[in-house]
């Protein structure tokens, strides 16, 4: 499904590159392992080839798909009728969904809050982390200009 040296993104945990596919032993089993360089904290992640499909991992998107999605993040809507733990549940969930589309929403609406009062603690923490996934796998993007990056600043 994937190969060495292809940009992925990890739901929950941003962008990384596939650096090896190795073979460990694990209880007398051998298994195939995709090696995964994160972008964040440079951490390094292996995953059973088995389980990519079942983990949501996917390829960085493209450039083509990126103009959407800049779009969506200056245009969109907000729903500001939520409560906070209605709101922090929705965009937890979004945020799993691993999508750029969803954690660009995330970090869309609670900048614009963030703009008009404070967040409380846990969504302080949630915006510095979908924040921190949106530009990991943006600086992962084929072609993507410096300008297009801080749009979403």
């Amino acid at each position: 499904m994937f190969h060495v040296g292809d940009n992925i993104v990890y739901p929950m945990h941003g962008a990384g590159i596939i650096e090896a596919i190795e073979e460990k032993e694990f209880s007398g089993e051998k298994q195939q392992y995709y090696v995964i360089k994160m972008s964040i904290n440079n951490m390094q992640v292996m995953i059973p080839t088995s389980k990519m499909l079942s983990s949501s991992i996917r390829p960085v998107t493209d450039l083509l798909a990126l103009k959407q999605i800049i779009h969506i993040f200056h245009h969109g809507e907000s729903d500001r009728l939520l409560t906070w733990k209605q709101r922090y549940k929705l965009n937890t969930d979004k945020i799993k969904t691993g999508e750029i589309q969803e954690g660009a929403e995330v970090v869309r609406d609670l900048m614009r809050m963030q703009k008009e009062k404070a967040l409380n603690a846990s969504e302080k923490k949630m915006l510095d982390n979908a924040y921190e996934f949106l530009i990991s796998e943006l600086e992962l993007i084929k072609g993507i200009t410096e300008v297009q990056i801080k749009s979403f600043c």
